[in-house]
């Protein structure tokens, strides 16, 4: 079976790895602790292709999520990666 980037299915919204000197930029504008994000497991196939591109992704690692639509314009999402 041959590799997919499912990143480049027009479905899939963009999932940006976040740099540690920007995570705590991130949650003190949010005003939340990095266990109150919501979580995307190590599994997700998202997380796979983003690790076979940048290596390996931590556990805690905070992923931003990019989606963009005719209503709401560009919205932007945060995960934080949990085992599984």
């Amino acid at each position: 079976m041959p590799d997919v980037n499912i990143l480049v299915n027009h479905l899939v919204p963009e999932h940006q790895i976040v740099s540690k000197e920007n995570e705590k930029k991130i949650l003190e504008e949010m005003k939340i602790s990095k266990d109150e994000l919501p979580k995307i497991r190590k599994s997700d196939p998202v997380i796979q292709v983003l690790e076979s591109a940048y290596g390996t992704i931590e556990e805690g690692t905070i992923i931003r999520i990019i989606r963009e639509s005719e209503t709401a314009g560009i919205s932007i999402a945060y995960r934080v990666v949990v085992r599984g």
